[in-house]
C-alpha cells in the first residue's frame, strides 16, 4: 500500500453498506444552502437594506456601506473554519452542524428583526454587521463537518454524487432566492418594498430551521471514537501545518479558480448593467440560469467523479475554461444582448461546477478522519476570504484600469492556470477510497443506520 494509501487508511470514515438516508444528505446541505440563499437575497435587496440601516448621503453612499457590511462576512470564515472545524473533528459532525445552523439562524433573524436606523440609531447598523460577522464565523465552519458528514456516511463508490449534494444545494438556493425575490419585487410597490417588504424573504428562510436542527440531531454520528482528536484547537492547527500542509496549500490554490470563477458569474449582473449596459431584468436572468446550471451539473459532476475519477473532474472542465473565457467575453463585448449574456453565464457555470464539486470530494478523501473537517474547512473558508472576498473588487479595479471590456476573463485565465499546476499535484483518490473503505465496511454492515454512531 503506498503512502497515500496508507492516510486514507489511517483516516477513517467507514462507508457504510446499505444506502444513505435522504435525512443525511438533507442535513448535510441545508446550511450551505442557507448560506446561499442569504447571500441572493442580501444582493437583490442590497439597495433597501443600506438605506434602511446605513442612510450615508450620496448616490451610492448606503448601497456601498451596506455591500462592504456584506463582505466583511467573507473574512470572519476562515476563524470560524479553525474553531467550529475542530469542534467537528474533536466531538463530532452532528454537535457542530447543530452549532453552525443555530449561528446562521442567528445572524439571518438579526438581520430580518432589526428596527431600522430610523427607529433606533445607531444601533441598528452595529446589530447588521455583528449579524453578518457571525454568519460569517458560522458558514466557515459549515462546510467542513457537512461535507465529512457526506464522504464518511456514503458507499465506497457512491462518495462523489453524495458529496456532490453541498454544490447542487447552492444551486436550489440561487434559483430559489431568485425567484423569490423577483416575486417580491414584481408584486410590491417599492414604498413598501423599502418599509418592510425585502425582510419578508429572510423570514422565510428562517421557518425552515426548526426543521434543519430537526433533521440534524437525528443523523448518525460518523466520527468514531477512536479517531476523535483530543487537542486544544491551536495544536490541531499546528498539526494539520506540520503533518499536510502540502495539501493545504494546493487545496488553496485549487480554490483561487473555483472562488474567482464563481464569484465572477455572482458579477455578471453588476456587469451587464454598468459595462454592457444591458437592462437590468436580463441581467437578473443570468442569476437564475447559474443556480440552474449548479445544481444539474454538480449533480453530474459527482456521478461522473466517481466513475471516471476526481481528477478528470477536477482538471478537464478547466482546461476548457481556459480556451473558452477570452473568446467568449469578446463575443459577448461585440453585440452585448441577452442571448450572448445568458450563454456566456451558462458556458462559465457549467465549467466551474465541475471542479468545484470535485474539489469537496478529493480534498475529504485525501485528509485523515481527526483533521477532516478542520481541513476541509480551513481550505474552503480561508480561499472563499482570500479569492471569494476580494474578486468583485479586483474585477472593478480592472476594468476602471485598463477600460478594457474584456479584462475580468484575463484574470479568470491566470487564476484557472495557478490551480492547474495545483491540480497537477494531487493523488487520484477514487479507487483508494473503494479499496479501503471494502475492507472496513464489515464494521457497521450489521448496524442500522440510526445506530452507526
Amino acid at each position: 500500500m503506498n503512502h497515500n494509501t496508507d492516510r486514507l487508511a489511517q483516516g477513517g470514515g467507514v462507508a457504510p453498506a446499505q444506502p444513505v438516508h435522504w435525512r443525511v444528505i438533507v442535513a448535510a446541505v441545508a446550511g450551505n444552502a442557507f448560506e446561499v440563499y442569504d447571500f441572493v437575497i442580501y444582493a437583490y435587496f442590497a439597495v433597501y437594506i443600506g438605506q434602511t440601516f446605513f442612510p450615508i448621503t450620496g448616490e451610492y453612499g448606503s448601497l456601498l456601506v451596506a455591500t462592504a457590511t456584506f463582505g466583511v462576512g467573507f473574512f470572519t470564515r476562515p476563524l470560524g473554519a479553525l474553531l467550529i472545524g475542530s469542534y467537528a473533528d474533536r466531538v463530532g459532525r452532528k454537535p457542530a452542524m447543530i452549532l453552525t445552523v443555530s449561528l446562521i439562524t442567528l445572524g439571518t433573524m438579526g438581520i430580518a428583526l432589526t428596527p431600522s436606523y430610523a427607529s433606533i440609531g445607531m444601533i441598528a447598523p452595529v446589530i447588521v454587521v455583528c449579524c453578518r460577522l457571525l454568519q460569517g464565523i458560522a458558514l466557515g465552519g459549515e462546510i467542513g463537518p457537512a461535507t465529512s458528514l457526506l464522504i464518511e456516511s456514503a458507499p465506497a463508490d457512491k462518495r462523489g454524487r453524495y458529496a456532490c449534494w453541498q454544490i447542487a444545494s447552492q444551486g436550489i438556493a440561487v434559483t430559489t432566492g431568485g425567484l423569490i425575490g423577483v416575486i417580491i419585487t414584481l408584486t410590491m410597490s417599492p414604498e413598501n418594498l423599502q418599509s418592510y417588504g425585502w425582510r419578508i424573504p429572510f423570514i422565510f428562510s428562517l421557518l425552515m430551521v426548526p426543521l434543519t436542527i430537526y433533521i440534524r440531531r437525528n443523523v448518525p454520528e460518523t466520527l468514531h471514537a477512536e479517531d476523535k482528536k483530543e487537542d486544544k484547537t491551536v495544536d490541531m492547527l499546528k498539526g494539520m501545518w506540520r503533518d499536510h500542509r502540502r495539501f493545504l496549500l494546493i487545496g488553496l490554490c485549487i480554490m483561487i479558480v473555483v472562488n474567482v470563477t464563481s464569484q465572477l458569474i455572482n458579477y455578471m449582473t453588476s456587469y451587464a448593467i454598468k459595462t454592457l449596459h444591458l437592462d437590468p431584468s436580463i441581467a437578473q436572468t443570468s442569476i437564475l440560469i447559474a443556480g440552474l446550471v449548479s445544481f444539474f451539473g454538480a449533480l453530474a459532476a459527482g456521478r461522473l467523479s466517481d466513475k471516471y475519477g476526481r481528477k478528470k473532474v477536477l482538471i478537464l472542465p478547466v482546461i476548457v475554461l481556459c480556451i473558452v473565457v477570452v473568446p467568449l467575453f469578446s463575443w459577448l463585448h461585440e453585440a452585448p444582448d441577452a442571448t450572448r449574456l445568458l450563454t456566456v453565464t451558462f458556458v462559465i457555470s457549467a465549467m466551474i461546477v465541475f471542479p468545484t464539486t470535485a474539489v469537496l470530494v478529493i480534498v475529504p478523501e485525501i485528509l485523515p478522519a481527526g483533521y477532516r473537517s478542520t481541513g476541509t474547512s480551513l481550505i474552503y473558508a480561508l480561499g472563499s476570504a482570500l479569492f471569494g472576498g476580494t474578486t468583485h473588487f479586483i474585477l472593478t479595479a480592472l476594468l476602471a484600469w485598463t477600460n478594457h471590456p474584456v479584462a475580468p476573463a484575463y484574470y479568470v485565465l491566470f487564476a484557472a492556470a495557478v490551480s492547474l499546476c495545483a491540480m497537477s499535484l494531487l493523488p487520484e483518490t477514487r479507487d483508494l477510497g473503494v479499496t479501503v473503505n471494502k475492507t472496513q465496511q464489515k464494521r457497521v454492515a450489521s448496524l442500522p443506520l440510526a445506530k452507526r454512531e
